[in-house]
């Protein structure tokens, strides 16, 4: 087991992983940013480092800063969390080259899961059911017009790099084709310095389910269930919960086995999320794409099979096997994220001063923060605050649970997306468990 750990990462989930940390006895190495340095990561690890300025391309993305940071306070691992660096195989190759731990698969396997056309490939040939799209990398808006009438429209631009929405967007004619492939690749290459792109057919009646998975180095494999991520905005998740109410006992089975086909064909290790589009029309899921990561939403999953996943991602990194083989969630959990964001001005941003906070609580209820009254939101990095979890012995427990959690989520001094989460888990929609990808954007037509 590693002795110590550096986090190269911040918010939420810098604080997640040193109380995974703490639970198996390592010391935690916090890096921060100069906007950072009264944050609750900083203040609860065992050791903290100042890695540079507020701007994430010259502090938690900046490789050389992060080893060297590592190299003077003695880390035997690094644990990169989500966003930044937790998808970057150069990253990973470097950290082995070092003789530092990286907790997460190896090089190649980001490599194979972050490149979504190669990883297409490779999840067809072993079997796995993809969405109809381009066999391969598209160049120009012309050739993805010449697919899209093969496979008929919608369709959806994406890009072939990096993730969380990005690079990603739906055309319905000839037209918003060529300024879809024109917006995506631009994007792509802002956010990704990858413009590379592909097609798919755009299923519009579907659902977002995903399968966690972990592996360790010894050949095994283990499905943890799926997740229910459909409510979402602009490709940005809201609101996930596990089990999905869609999926069938026969679906699941299919589609755990699917998943583990999709970890053993790109030969991975550590913690990974594989997603599927479900069709409401047809009961048909297909493949379409890998995290090579832990996830936000990890805690439902968590919730209904009392496994601590970041526990698990540490001791597999260390190399010790799995002591199981199955798990068998019970009840029923939901997610809700909390964005320092605006709903009434089009979910603009909402920086600055957090002037007073109130945590809900009571049974079944967990929220993953790094924030505390007084904490300054900074303007530079993602926008999420919080994640309040719930579990309960039914969905429709979990349902009020949640509802009523996000009703006492309340803070003073900036705008949060909590007052309206809970108007999405109220409705009779969701409540009905009648939900697809496109919940979010519906229900704001109906209420504005």
């Amino acid at each position: 087991m590693f002795r110590r750990i550096l986090i190269a990462n911040r918010g939420e989930i810098a604080v997640r992983i040193i109380r995974a940390c703490r639970q198996l006895g390592i010391t935690s190495i916090a890096v921060y940013s100069d906007a950072d340095a009264d944050s609750m990561h900083v203040a609860l690890a065992d050791e903290s480092i100042c890695i540079g300025p507020a701007v994430s391309t010259n502090s938690y993305l900046h490789i050389p800063g992060i080893i060297a940071a590592a190299e003077i306070c003695d880390a035997h691992a690094i644990h990169p969390g989500y966003g930044f660096l937790s998808e970057n195989a150069q990253f990973a190759q470097i950290c082995q080259d070092c003789n530092i731990g990286f907790i997460g698969p190896s090089p190649e396997a980001i490599s194979q899961s972050g490149d979504k056309s190669v990883c297409r490939d490779i999840v067809k040939a072993a079997g796995v059911p993809v969405v109809p799209g381009s066999k391969g990398l598209i160049d120009t808006a012309e050739e993805a017009i010449t697919i899209a009438k093969e496979i008929g429209y919608p369709v959806l631009v994406k890009a072939s790099a990096g993730g969380g929405g990005k690079g990603m967007r739906i055309a319905h004619n000839d037209a918003s084709l060529v300024s879809a492939f024109n917006v995506a690749t631009a994007e792509a290459e802002a956010n990704f310095g990858d413009g590379s792109m592909y097609l798919e057919k755009f299923v519009e009646n579907a659902r977002h389910i995903e399968v966690q998975i972990l592996a360790d180095q010894h050949g095994k494999v283990v499905p943890f269930g799926e997740r229910e991520c459909s409510i979402q905005r602009r490709h940005q998740k809201l609101i996930e919960e596990s089990p999905s109410s869609a999926i069938s006992s026969s679906t699941r089975t299919k589609m755990l086995k699917a998943a583990v086909k999709v970890a053993k064909a790109t030969n991975y290790s550590n913690a990974g999320t594989v997603e599927f589009l479900y069709d409401n029309d047809t009961a048909n899921f297909y493949f379409i794409e890998f995290n090579a990561r832990i996830q936000v939403e990890h805690p439902v999953t968590e919730e209904v099979t009392q496994k601590d996943l970041v526990a698990e991602q540490i001791r597999i990194a260390s190399g010790e096997p799995l002591g199981y083989s199955a798990v068998k969630p019970r009840g029923h959990s939901i997610e809700v994220r909390i964005n320092a964001e605006d709903p009434d001005k089009d979910f603009q941003p909402s920086p600055g001063l957090l002037t007073s906070l109130y945590l809900p609580g009571g049974p079944g209820v967990r929220v993953d923060t790094h924030i505390r009254a007084g904490y300054r939101v900074p303007m530079y990095y993602d926008s999420l605050l919080a994640k309040v979890i719930v579990w309960g012995e039914t969905r429709e427990q979990a349902i009020e649970r949640i509802a009523g959690a996000c009703d006492e989520f309340r803070v003073e001094g900036i705008s949060t997306t909590a007052g309206f989460c809970a108007k999405l888990l109220r409705s009779g929609r969701f409540r009905r468990g009648d939900i697809t990808v496109n919940f979010v954007e519906e229900f704001l037509q109906k209420i504005n």
